[in-house]
């Protein structure tokens, strides 16, 4: 066989899959029917009437696309062959287009294959280095193989990279491929990592008139990009973008159903999106944005300790291997409203009782000898912080309790938070799902964090509903009345001059 793929535009995606001398090896097993269906609509081909059957219940359009797709969104449950169908569409837009009529002296075109993790992004490297590797006329094609990229001799580059709106600035894209970006993490910078990224790779595609933007992922809640792509696009015939949506055994007979029905029996609303790639209606966010913001005191990063106030602190320990440990200090001032003064964080690998060490200084510098926790952290941080003088104390309420009783203290906006990048982002992050059981519960989404999110939820629901903090808040406001201040008992007094020591 003759021809260099580099420079044969004759040759389609499908043309490939079917030559045995190219990619027809992965397609002898299985049926891939549906994925082929997928291929004829991306690249406006034509389509037998099988697949045009196929493409109208994927989309719920009846016209078929007869030129090829610059965006696509493909929502399709678990273990249908996204990771894999990226891969081959990465290999085949880097060997069998050419792009260098676009590019400067110098420049290369880059095909971005994005992943949640490194994990994930390894995953589909393997795959585009199988099927680059393993045929020779393509292998011909490698200048240059790294740990995350390879560079091809067309100048052209497949590159994998994590979700990050920092890492993915700086390329000429001639096609971004993002992979279960319905679960990309979420960051100090931002709680939309989908929005933020997709925004930082469309001025990279902008030079590039035939640049692709491909977003497959199985669906999650009702929010962030791919329910933005969906809700506006999905079965509208003169739509900008495809939007491809269907279940696992659509687009890969080969799972078996019985795995499927296990998943259904275990947590039905889980395993609709799952594997039937349904969208949860059963998870929503927790807050606003804009109410966490208006609560924010804007450039006030932290208040120092004030002689005559009564501080309070709230921790939320880790072991060291996995989650940060942190701790929040704070005070209710005579109007009820609660102040954020002090945040810390200590991320892993650490040593517990170095960071117990430390934030016990912190504490006592607010004069602070007791501290609520986490109810879940076991004997060690009681332990530890007796052995300094500090009293450690178990929440009385689990962590979903502690955020649903922060909201309305958000909502009313009695609370003075810190100017906390990464506070606001977590907080914006919650998600509430209904249980099985119709109990309502309160978390961070998959692969984030909310450690930070914790200990000031905590903080404030213990501030706010503190018996000493209540009483201090009635005898503020019983010092209008002149008279009343003849009835203060001794402590009263010590409380209001701010020498009560709890």
């Amino acid at each position: 066989m003759s021809r260099r793929p580099s420079s044969a535009p004759s040759v389609t995606i499908l043309d490939a899959c079917a030559d045995p001398n190219l990619f027809a090896q992965w397609f002898k097993r299985g049926d891939w029917t549906a994925w082929f269906a997928f291929l004829a609509a991306l690249f406006g081909l034509p389509m037998s009437a099988e697949q045009l059957a196929i493409y109208r219940k994927c989309t719920q359009r009846l016209e078929p696309p007869s030129t090829p797709s610059n965006e696509a969104w493909l929502v399709i449950g678990r273990r249908g062959g996204k990771s894999f169908m990226l891969a081959l569409i990465a290999v085949f837009l880097a060997c069998f287009r050419d792009y260098r009529e676009y590019l400067q002296p110098g420049e290369r075109g880059t095909i971005l294959v994005i992943a949640t993790d490194r994990k994930q992004a390894r995953a589909i490297l393997r795959y585009v280095r199988g099927l680059l590797t393993r045929i020779p006329m393509l292998a011909r094609m490698i200048e240059r193989e790294t740990a995350e990229s390879f560079d091809l001799n067309n100048s052209v580059t497949i590159e994998v990279a994590t979700a990050s709106f920092k890492t993915t600035r700086g390329y000429t894209i001639v096609a971004a491929l993002c992979d279960e970006l319905a679960f990309w993490p979420t960051s100090e910078e931002s709680a939309e990592p989908d929005a933020e990224i997709l925004a930082a790779l469309r001025p990279g595609m902008a030079t590039i008139p035939s640049a692709m933007l491909l977003c497959a992922s199985s669906p999650y809640a009702r929010r962030g990009a791919l329910w933005d792509a969906h809700r506006r696009w999905f079965g509208k015939e003169d739509a900008p973008a495809l939007v491809w949506q269907i279940d696992t055994r659509t687009m890969n007979p080969s799972v078996p159903q019985r795995v499927i029905d296990e998943a259904t029996e275990r947590d039905a609303a889980s395993a609709a999106a799952e594997y039937g790639a349904q969208f949860r209606s059963d998870i929503e966010a927790f807050v606003r944005r804009e109410a966490i913001e208006s609560c924010v005191e804007p450039g006030c990063l932290e208040r120092a300790p004030l002689s005559g106030q009564n501080y309070l602190g709230f921790v939320d320990p880790s072991g060291g291997s996995a989650d940060s440990f942190t701790m929040a200090i704070g005070h209710r001032d005579r109007d009820g409203v609660a102040h954020l003064d002090c945040v810390r964080e200590v991320k892993p690998p650490f040593s517990p009782e170095s960071t117990v060490a430390e934030f016990a200084l912190t504490l006592k510098a607010y004069r602070v000898n007791r501290v609520v926790g986490d109810r879940y952290a076991g004997e060690w941080p009681r332990e530890q912080f007796s052995k300094l003088g500090i009293s450690y104390e178990p929440s009385a309420k689990p962590k979903s309790d502690l955020y649903r009783d922060v909201l309305p203290v958000i909502n009313s906006r009695r609370r003075n938070l810190l100017d906390h990048p990464k506070l606001i982002t977590q907080l914006c992050s919650l998600e509430r799902c209904t249980a099985r059981g119709g109990r309502d519960s309160i978390d961070h989404p998959p692969g984030a964090h909310d450690d930070v999110a914790n200990a000031v939820a905590g903080l404030v629901t213990a501030l706010v509903g503190d018996p000493a903090a209540s009483y201090y808040h009635a005898i503020m406001n019983n010092i209008r009345d002149p008279d009343a201040e003849s009835t203060f008992t001794p402590a009263r007094r010590m409380l209001l001059s701010g020498r009560l020591i709890r």
